[in-house]
């Protein structure tokens, strides 16, 4: 899902110039991109993955008439999934982003922008 595909509330919290246009993955801030390893990537997207066939089930089963409990019970199940995932997602952003701001000397902006970003994310 691109950025454009994203429902309002869940945009990006950064704005910038009308004008002003980012390649594909081209960073939407002043400093460097994140940068994670292969392995760490592969994982993520891995999940992701298997995450979009779970949700394209569940229309299934929607579709199919299936009893709702059952649907509940696939929708909860793509929850904890998609929780690992920004579990994983966090960690990473603490281990790797936060530790190299703060070898690079910009961690307090590093560290608005996770605020930010938790503000929106967390209920």
């Amino acid at each position: 899902m691109t950025a454009s595909e994203l429902p309002r509330s869940l945009e990006p919290s950064h704005t910038h110039a009308p004008d002003h246009h980012h390649e594909p993955g081209q960073a939407a801030h002043d400093h460097p991109p994140h940068v994670h390893s292969e392995a760490s990537r592969k994982q993520i997207l891995n999940r992701l993955s298997r995450l979009e066939g779970h949700i394209r089930g569940i229309k299934t089963m929607v579709q199919d008439h299936r009893p709702c409990p059952e649907v509940l019970i696939q929708v909860a199940a793509v929850r904890g999934a998609l929780d690992r995932v920004s579990r994983i997602i966090l960690d990473e952003h603490l281990t790797e982003c936060i530790a190299r701001a703060a070898k690079e000397g910009n961690i307090e902006m590093e560290i608005e922008e996770l605020k930010a970003a938790l503000d929106r994310f967390l209920p």
